[in-house]
């Protein structure tokens, strides 16, 4: 091991272990309780006779190559890269306070009574908070929703009304000591119109979630289960198309990163929705996942963070907004700062990349004797959710014919080794999906929320889209761009792309590629 990479792996460690103490010493439910438990990352589930079930280990975050600190910097600039995309959550709001550990009150079934504390970080540029408590209650019968979790078959026509939740008055509660608070709201509606705003939202979740929280006396505070560990608490939309998820993926993966988790979080989705194809990447990414109404009772959480909306990310703000971004290696920043570049959208891909154990190496690419792989993202007929008939509609019209065509140039093509994939992703697991993504050097596809995987796309990936007339979105030309990856586009006029067009294109990509 050379002497750089031996300072980056003792620079990272570092920055490791300055975070485990940060995140013990400002998180003081967690303070509490492991100094009189000593165990950080056990599940504990109370039932009615106090018997414990086995512990549950949460996963660690993994040594990313582009990982850059996340701590709390009260000067990030206004509408720079950093806000847009990393810990611009600099404005600190507490509703409710902790008590000092001197003032706590040793309590049973899970820690100190009276000890719930609750805060926002709010950030100008996005409008948006990342919200987290200590000792919040949920009461899943207050939550008027679907179950959740189902199989998709077994709730076909079921309307998306009943998979939102409508949150009552305490269906989420915060444990106080002094008994003249109890059944108040946390917060009233100034606080929810500054820190957790609607925006163009017609029915903003989160928001329902924080206006439902009433405080509660220890007398009235009663658990049939408590999560030892951090746990999210997610609320979904579009939770079936991918552009959409990975928009609540990431804003997961901020929410645990600006509130300084030691370990990855577990998850529960706050919906009523069912299962679909993208779960397997929510439980890689994350401990693990539990859908609110499969809670039997009532459960605490020692720690709970509330992620924000995925539209409030900037990889959908970005299709209404400036953002003004250009990727960039975090070396390079880290050396370098500029508000103009970010290396965090490759952070979040590697993050991907890891969750399912690929390879990280940030110079990764195919081995010149086994050629160039060209990932040719399709669509192709699938259901996606109760409401899908399982047509998808058609962004190019012959598909077939250019994915055809390239194949068959590819086979007569001698200045090196092409190998084209077939991407017909519907049918094929996350990690493989990820893997080809991985493994392109060239990434076709029409415009589709598909092409949002290229959000893993390794550097020096080139993405061709191929754009029809009724959908001119700037959706992967942006991602591309804040990505640092090489993009180029082809209009169409209609859906119908001829063929020695696309060609054309992809033998200039490959000439710069020196194939």
């Amino acid at each position: 091991m050379n002497s750089k990479n031996l300072k980056i792996l003792l620079s990272l460690f570092t920055l490791n272990s300055v975070s485990l103490y940060l995140y013990f010493s400002s998180h003081p439910d967690h303070h509490h309780h492991l100094h009189r438990n000593q165990s950080p990352v056990y599940h504990y589930s109370l039932t009615e006779n106090n018997s414990h079930h086995l512990p549950i280990t949460v996963k660690p975050w993994p040594i990313l190559p582009s990982y850059l600190p996340w701590s709390q910097n009260p000067n990030v600039p206004f509408r720079s890269c950093e806000a847009y995309f990393g810990n611009g959550f600099t404005q600190r709001v507490d509703p409710l306070k902790p008590i000092s550990e001197t003032n706590r009150k040793l309590g049973s079934g899970g820690g100190g009574g009276g000890a719930g504390w609750f805060r926002c970080f709010y950030s100008e540029t996005l409008r948006s908070s990342i919200c987290e408590g200590g000792r919040i209650r949920m009461v899943p019968e207050r939550i008027l929703m679907s179950k959740g979790g189902e199989k998709l078959e077994s709730v076909i026509g079921r309307g998306e009304d009943e998979e939102l939740p409508n949150f009552e008055a305490g269906a989420f509660e915060i444990e106080v000591s002094d008994k003249t608070r109890n059944g108040k709201r946390l917060v009233d509606e100034e606080f929810l119109n500054n820190y957790v705003q609607e925006g163009a939202i017609d029915r903003h979740t989160m928001r329902g979630l924080v206006d439902s929280i009433r405080l509660a006396d220890s007398t009235e505070f009663i658990c049939s289960e408590w999560i030892e560990e951090p746990t999210l608490l997610v609320t979904r939309y579009e939770y079936a198309n991918m552009f959409h998820t990975v928009t609540d993926w990431y804003s997961a993966y901020v929410a645990s990163r600006v509130t300084g988790l030691p370990n990855r979080p577990h998850l529960v989705f706050v919906d009523g929705h069912c299962e679909t194809q993208l779960e397997e990447m929510w439980r890689a990414l994350f401990s693990s996942l539990n859908y609110a109404k499969n809670f039997r009772g009532p459960v605490c959480f020692r720690h709970a963070i509330l992620s924000p909306l995925g539209y409030e990310t900037a990889l959908f703000k970005g299709l209404t907004e400036n953002i003004n971004c250009q990727g960039a290696s975090a070396h390079d920043l880290w050396q370098n700062p500029d508000d103009r570049k970010t290396a965090r959208l490759s952070e979040f891909g590697e993050m991907i990349r890891a969750a399912f154990d690929l390879p990280l190496d940030r110079h990764h690419v195919p081995k010149p004797v086994a050629g160039h792989n060209i990932l040719f993202v399709r669509r192709e007929d699938y259901l996606a959710h109760p409401r899908h008939g399982g047509k998808v509609q058609t962004r190019l019209s012959n598909e077939q014919q250019v994915f055809d065509s390239v194949k068959n140039w590819a086979l007569k093509h001698s200045d090196c080794k092409l190998n084209i994939i077939n991407g017909l992703f519907a049918h094929v697991s996350m990690k493989e999906q990820v893997r080809a993504i991985q493994d392109a050097s060239v990434i076709i596809g029409a415009h589709g929320a598909g092409l949002t995987h290229i959000v893993s796309a390794t550097p020096g990936a080139v993405v061709l889209e191929i754009i029809s007339s009724e959908y001119r979105r700037p959706h992967f030309e942006l991602i591309a761009g804040w990505k640092g990856l090489e993009y180029h586009p082809i209009y169409l006029s209609g859906s119908y792309a001829d063929p020695p067009v696309v060609l054309d294109e992809l033998k200039r990509i490959l000439k710069s590629l020196r194939c």
